[in-house]
C-alpha cells in the first residue's frame, strides 16, 4: 500500500468537496484556497494525481520552470485527463527527448516569416465573418471569434481552404469542443467513472461518436496526402508528414492525428476565448475603446508587424490575458529528487504547478487586480514569471506568436471597420470550459453597423 506523500499547506476542505469545487467553480476554489495559504498550498483536486501543489509566487514559479528535468520533470502522464481529446501521442502527453524533438520539428511553423504569411488571411477571415452579421443583430462574440480562429488554424495546420473537407472539419471540431462547454458537461474529463458509453443520448457516448466522426475526416485527409504527395506545400500537416526522426522513421498516422487534434484544440479554442474577453472589456469600458481607436487611427495599418508593436493595443491584449487567463495552470512538473520550495520540503513524486490565475491576481504585482486596467503594462515591465498567460519553460505554448498576431489583427480589423456594442449590461464572468476558463455567456454583442 502506497503511503501518501507529505505536502505543504493542505486545505481544510474535505478532498471530495475540493474535487467538486474545482470542477464546478475553479476561480472560487483558487481564491478560497489562497486566502488560507497565500503563496503555496496543496490541492485535493482531481485530474493530476493525488499530490498537487499550487504555487503562485514569481520566485517559486521561476524555480519550477528553470529546474526542468533534474529537479522538476514535465511528465506527460500527468495530463492523462486530456487523452480522450488529444490521444496518446500528442506533444502534450509525450515527454523527454521525444517531446523535445517534436517541438523542434513544429516550432518553425509558428515563428518568423511563416506566421507573417497568415496576416492577410486573419484580416480577411475577420471581415468575412463579421460581414455575415446583419445590422441590428445580436450575436455571440465567442461564436464569431471561434469561426475566425478555427478557419485560421485549419488553413495554417491543414492547408485546407474552402471546400467540403474544410467545412466538414469545422463542423466536427466545433461539435466536439462544444461537448465540454460547461462545468457539468466537462465533468467526465475529471471523473473517469462518468466515461460510460450508454448510446448516443448519453454525454460520453455522444462525445465518442463525435470524436470518431472527426477522426474519420482527419484520417481521410492524411490518406489523401500520402496517396498524392505535394512536396511544395508548407502547411503544418505537410511539414509533419515530411519529417523523420533520428532513426529515419516518419510519424505514423496515429501520431499525426494526435498532433493535429492538439494543434486544433489548443490553437483555436484558446484564441477565440481571449478575443471574446478582449471585445467585452473594450466595449465595457468605452474610454479604452476610444484610446485604442486613437492609436489605431494614427498608425500605419498597412504593415501587420507594425500593428503588433503598438503599445496600447499590446497593453489591452496583455491585460485581457492577465485578468482571466485562458489556462489557469502551468504544465505540471513532478519532483525528481528531494528539494525545497519556498521553505517547504518536497519529496520525489509530488506534482507542482504554477498557478497562472492566482499569480495574475497578486496585489503586490497588480494593484486592484480585479480591475481591467491596461495602463499597468505601460507603467511596468513584467518578468516571464509574473506574467505567464502562455505558461513557461520547455512546455511554453508553441503557438504564442501566432495567437498574439491573431489577437491584435482581429481586434484592429473589428475596431476599424465595425461599430459594435454590448447587448447586455450585466457583467460577464468566467466559467470552466473543459480545462480552460471562458466567458460564461459567450459575450453577447450587437452589430450597430459598418464604420
Amino acid at each position: 500500500m502506497n503511503t501518501p506523500l507529505s505536502t505543504p499547506n493542505s486545505l481544510s476542505m474535505p478532498r471530495l468537496l475540493q474535487q467538486l469545487k474545482w470542477v464546478a467553480d475553479p476561480i472560487g476554489y483558487m481564491e478560497g484556497a489562497v486566502r488560507q495559504h497565500p503563496d503555496i498550498f496543496s490541492a485535493g483536486v482531481i485530474g493530476f494525481g493525488n499530490n498537487l501543489v499550487f504555487v503562485n509566487t514569481p520566485g517559486g514559479i521561476q524555480e519550477i520552470l528553470t529546474k526542468d528535468r533534474k529537479t522538476y520533470a514535465a511528465l506527460g502522464g500527468l495530463n492523462r485527463i486530456l487523452t480522450p481529446l488529444l490521444g496518446d501521442y500528442s506533444m502534450i502527453l509525450i515527454e523527454g527527448d521525444r517531446h523535445k524533438r517534436r517541438r523542434q520539428m513544429l516550432m518553425p511553423s509558428f515563428h518568423g516569416d511563416r506566421i507573417r504569411t497568415y496576416s492577410q488571411l486573419i484580416c480577411d477571415l475577420t471581415e468575412k465573418t463579421l460581414d455575415k452579421i446583419p445590422t441590428g443583430t445580436t450575436f455571440s462574440a465567442r461564436t464569431a471569434m471561434q469561426e475566425i480562429s478555427l478557419q485560421v488554424i485549419l488553413q495554417a495546420v491543414f492547408g485546407v481552404f474552402e471546400g467540403e473537407r474544410s467545412q466538414e472539419l469545422k463542423t466536427r471540431l466545433t461539435k466536439l469542443t462544444d461537448v465540454f462547454a460547461s462545468p457539468l458537461s466537462s465533468s467526465p474529463l475529471f471523473f473517469p467513472v462518468l466515461q460510460q458509453d450508454w448510446g448516443t443520448w448519453s454525454p460520453w457516448g455522444k462525445f465518442l461518436r463525435d470524436r470518431q466522426q472527426m477522426d474519420d475526416v482527419i484520417y481521410a485527409e492524411i490518406r489523401d496526402r500520402r496517396a498524392q504527395p505535394q512536396p511544395n506545400r508548407v502547411d503544418i500537416l505537410s511539414l509533419m508528414m515530411a519529417a523523420i526522426d533520428d532513426v529515419g522513421q516518419p510519424m505514423t498516422d496515429q501520431e499525426l492525428r494526435d498532433e493535429l487534434a492538439t494543434l486544433m484544440f489548443a490553437g483555436h479554442e484558446t484564441t477565440a476565448t481571449a478575443l471574446s474577453w478582449a471585445l467585452y472589456w473594450i466595449h465595457h469600458q468605452p474610454d479604452i475603446r476610444e484610446r485604442l481607436l486613437h492609436e489605431l487611427q494614427s498608425a500605419d495599418l498597412s504593415d501587420p508587424m507594425s500593428i503588433v508593436k503598438l503599445p496600447y493595443l499590446s497593453a489591452v491584449c496583455n491585460e485581457t490575458l492577465r485578468i482571466y487567463p485562458v489556462a489557469m495552470l502551468t504544465f505540471p512538473r513532478v519532483v525528481q529528487e528531494p528539494t525545497e520550495l519556498l521553505g517547504y520540503a518536497l519529496e520525489p513524486g509530488i506534482a507542482v504547478v504554477g498557478c497562472i490565475y492566482l499569480t495574475h491576481q497578486r496585489e503586490d504585482l497588480y494593484p486592484e487586480p480585479h480591475r481591467f486596467r491596461p495602463e499597468r503594462f505601460l507603467e511596468r515591465q513584467y518578468s516571464p514569471y509574473e506574467f505567464l498567460p502562455f505558461g513557461g519553460g520547455v512546455r511554453r505554448c508553441i503557438g504564442e506568436a501566432l495567437a498574439q498576431l491573431e489577437l491584435k489583427l482581429v481586434l484592429t480589423t473589428i475596431l476599424m471597420r465595425y461599430d459594435l456594442a454590448l447587448a447586455d449590461t450585466k457583467p460577464e464572468y468566467p466559467r470552466r470550459r473543459g480545462v480552460t476558463l471562458a466567458p460564461a455567456n459567450g459575450v453577447k454583442m450587437k452589430m450597430i453597423g459598418k464604420v
